[in-house]
């Protein structure tokens, strides 16, 4: 955990974490998930040096409560989430592609 973290934020640190592994996430999977849950509420109020647009545009995961687990649309990472991803693994074209053939470059490049 960061020292740039309040008492709160750790407490939800070891909430996440904890909760993560009761259901069945690795110990290092556990602690990325929560880390990543913090660090995104900390740039949506503006206390992280850098932010992603998604994390700051994106409503907070606390709000969200599982709202999108409902839904009858595909599940999965959001187009902007796959966009940034196919950045990241140099995916040429990626501007001009749809969220399905975002999905599919992105997989084949994970091979």
């Amino acid at each position: 955990m960061p020292s740039t973290w309040t008492d709160k934020q750790e407490r939800k640190y070891e909430h996440i974490r904890d909760s993560e592994r009761d259901q069945g996430a690795s110990p290092r999977r556990a602690k990325e998930i929560a880390a990543r849950t913090v660090n995104k509420e900390r740039a949506q109020k503006g206390q992280a040096r850098t932010a992603s647009r998604s994390s700051t545009e994106d409503m907070p995961s606390s709000r969200r409560g599982g709202q999108r687990s409902g839904t009858n649309r595909p599940k999965g990472r959001t187009k902007e989430q796959l966009y940034n991803e196919a950045k990241q693994r140099g995916i040429e074209g990626r501007s001009n592609m749809n969220k399905a053939q975002l999905q599919r470059a992105v997989d084949a490049r994970k091979r």
